[in-house]
């Protein structure tokens, strides 16, 4: 059987300036018509006002680490057809699909505040998230307690 994924995870180059893949698939996601080196900019910029914030203790790669942590889900609800009825099936998260998930959660908060420059949006949803608080957390909360409710549907898991 075929491997699911493309060749991406080895071509993928870590950042310039942390050297970290993950942060360099990060920037990927924030990533916008192709323009890298927007994306790039305003993640360093975050970065950059992180640090400023919290003057160095911990460090901006640290708390983006530990927003990451905070926001990845161990469990989601999938929809599953049985017997003519649709039920909301409490499943366990695969790695990747936590990590692309807490991307996306982290992006979509920081995109959804208007009024202020994306990097300072990214900042502050960042050392939200790193302190186990804003929306992005907030939605992982959310997708926690709708597995929770529906753990009666767990038998019909696959």
């Amino acid at each position: 059987m075929p491997n699911k994924f493309t060749a991406s995870e080895e071509q993928l180059r870590p950042d310039p300036r942390y050297g970290s893949k993950v942060l360099s698939r990060f920037i990927n996601c924030i990533m916008q018509d192709g323009k890298k080196a927007v994306a790039q900019r305003v993640v360093y910029d975050a970065f950059d006002e992180i640090e400023k914030r919290t003057k160095g203790k911990p460090s901006a790669m640290e708390i983006f680490e530990m927003a990451l942590e905070n926001v990845r889900p161990t469990v989601e609800v999938r929809s599953r057809r049985v017997g003519g009825a649709n039920y909301q099936v409490p499943m366990p998260v695969k790695p990747k699909r936590r990590q692309s998930l807490a991307f996306r959660w982290i992006i979509n908060a920081s995109r959804g505040d208007k009024g202020k420059p994306m990097h300072l949006r990214l900042a502050r949803e960042l050392m939200d998230a790193s302190k186990n608080e804003g929306k992005a957390v907030n939605t992982r909360e959310q997708t926690h307690r709708m597995a929770e409710a529906n753990r009666a549907f767990s038998h019909f898991a696959w």
